[in-house]
C-alpha cells in the first residue's frame, strides 16, 4: 500500500467501525469491504465501490408469477397453470415417433403425502444437467445457451396459431415452476433420458427452503 513505517493508519468497516485485535473476528468475513484511512473520519477522495453477492431470498422462486395469475382479468387461473405443465410435456413429446401421451392425474390420497397435481409423458426425458438447470429461475428453454444443456435441445417455437399440441400453450409465459408454486409448495420431477438406464430426480419445495 505504500506505508510509510512511521504512518499511522486505521482500517474500518463501511460504517467507520474501526477494525482491532478484539473484533477482527467478527468484523472482517469473506466478501466485506475495508477502508484503509488516516483516521477514522478522514473524508473519503473518491467514491467507493462494492461488490454484493448474494442468494435470492425463496419468495423469488416460490412467490413469482402469482401476479400473472392472480390479474388474469376475472378468469379462472388454474386452467393457466395446468397449462404451463402439459406445456412442458408437449415440448418433451414433440419428437416423438409413436404415441404421445400425455396424463394429469389429481391425487387427493395420501400416496404422495399431500395431495398432489401428477403430470406423467413418455417424451425424451432429461439429464441431471437439464434437471438442473430447470430448476434456475428464469432460465427459459428458447434462451438456453453455451454452457447450459436444454431440456428442449432442437425444439423450434412454432409459429403463433390458435393454441393446440402442435403449439406452446404456455399462457403466461412465467414457466413451470411458477405454476408449480401457484399450485402447491413442492415441486418433484421425476425423470428418465430415453437413452439411459438412470432415472434422475429434483425437488423443490417451500418446506426445504
Amino acid at each position: 500500500f505504500g506505508i510509510a513505517s512511521d504512518e499511522i493508519f486505521v482500517i474500518t468497516t463501511t460504517n467507520r467501525k474501526e477494525i482491532t485485535e478484539d473484533n477482527f473476528s467478527e468484523l472482517v468475513q469473506d466478501g466485506v469491504t475495508l477502508y484503509l484511512l488516516q483516521s477514522v473520519d478522514q473524508m473519503l477522495l473518491s467514491a467507493t465501490k462494492e461488490r454484493i453477492d448474494f442468494l435470492p431470498h425463496y419468495d423469488t422462486l416460490v412467490k413469482s408469477g402469482m401476479y400473472e395469475y392472480y390479474a388474469s382479468e376475472g378468469q379462472n387461473p388454474l386452467p393457466f397453470a395446468l397449462a404451463e405443465l402439459i406445456d412442458n410435456s408437449l415440448s418433451a413429446t414433440s419428437r416423438n415417433t409413436g404415441i404421445r401421451s400425455i396424463q394429469i392425474k389429481l391425487l387427493f390420497d395420501d400416496s404422495n403425502g399431500k395431495p398432489a397435481v401428477a403430470v406423467i409423458d413418455n417424451g425424451r426425458g432429461m439429464t441431471s444437467k437439464q434437471l438442473n438447470n430447470w430448476a434456475v429461475y428464469r432460465l427459459s428453454k428458447f434462451t438456453r445457451q453455451g454452457d447450459f444443456e436444454s431440456d428442449h435441445s432442437g425444439y423450434v417455437r412454432p409459429l403463433p396459431v390458435p393454441r393446440s399440441l402442435n403449439s406452446d400453450i404456455s399462457y403466461f409465459g412465467v414457466g413451470g415452476k411458477q405454476a408449480v408454486f401457484f399450485v402447491g409448495q413442492s415441486a418433484r420431477m421425476i425423470s428418465k433420458p430415453a437413452d439411459s438406464q438412470d432415472v434422475h430426480e429434483l425437488v423443490l419445495s417451500k418446506e426445504d427452503f
